[in-house]
């Protein structure tokens, strides 16, 4: 599969881009088919295809600088009254753009913007379950700084 991505070239400033933040880990600009006015994306300069691949300081620093640009939506003309933020990670949750990112998207009343699908009600015991399967891969694969 073709590692490049459109986002390799706005990182690298062969791509056109409506930044708004940057520094020497992470770009932030103008996502070109937003969910909603002010729809952000926050990408690594370092190219990594899934979170899997993407050093845990850097995915860490993806959610700092969310954050700080979801105080900035607030705080601009956009005037969001609430912030989502969105990783999709692998085909099946929607990932389109093979290189990780983060969506920071703007909310107001009414925007048409939301997640679809039913909540379930699991049995404590089958919460429970999975909750020492997850706990034993944690075990298995101590969470550590992954350098791709």
């Amino acid at each position: 599969m073709n590692p490049y991505t459109i986002f390799a070239d706005i990182v690298a400033g062969r791509a056109p881009a409506s930044r708004v933040y940057e520094d020497d880990d992470v770009v932030a600009f103008m996502d070109i088919r937003p969910m909603t006015p002010g729809h952000l994306l926050v990408v690594p300069k370092v190219a990594a295809r899934s979170l899997a691949e993407l050093d845990s300081v850097v995915g860490g620093k993806l959610f700092q600088v969310g954050q700080r640009l979801a105080a900035a939506l607030r705080a601009s003309v956009v005037g969001c009254d609430g912030v989502n933020f969105f990783l999709a990670d692998g085909v099946t949750a929607g990932q389109e753009v093979f290189h990780v990112h983060l969506h920071v998207i703007p909310r107001t009343p009414g925007d048409g913007f939301g997640l679809r699908g039913r909540p379930t009600s699991p049995r404590r015991a089958d919460l429970d379950y999975l909750a020492g399967s997850i706990r034993g891969a944690l075990t298995a694969r101590p969470d550590r700084p992954h350098h791709a």
